[in-house]
């Protein structure tokens, strides 16, 4: 079985966040395993695709990844 790429591991959020953030720690730790993988330094979210698409959401969302050590910026819309 192939490690998840930063795609995969970013579609799983979403559907963590859908589910209630259903397992997201595990799902972050995923998507940081990823991006280390692949280069990359910065997680890019829709926010259309959050639960909570206002600033307090989006700021909640960039506070809780960067605690577990993952950069959030998200996509113009």
């Amino acid at each position: 079985m192939s490690e998840p790429t930063v795609a995969e591991a970013t579609e799983s959020i979403y559907a963590s966040l859908r589910a209630d953030n259903a397992d997201i720690d595990a799902h972050i730790a995923t998507l940081k395993t990823a991006m280390t993988r692949e280069g990359i330094k910065q997680a890019v979210f829709d926010p259309t695709r959050l639960a909570q698409n206002n600033r307090s959401g989006r700021k909640l969302m960039q506070a809780y990844f960067r605690q577990r050590g993952v950069s959030v910026r998200f996509s113009a819309s």
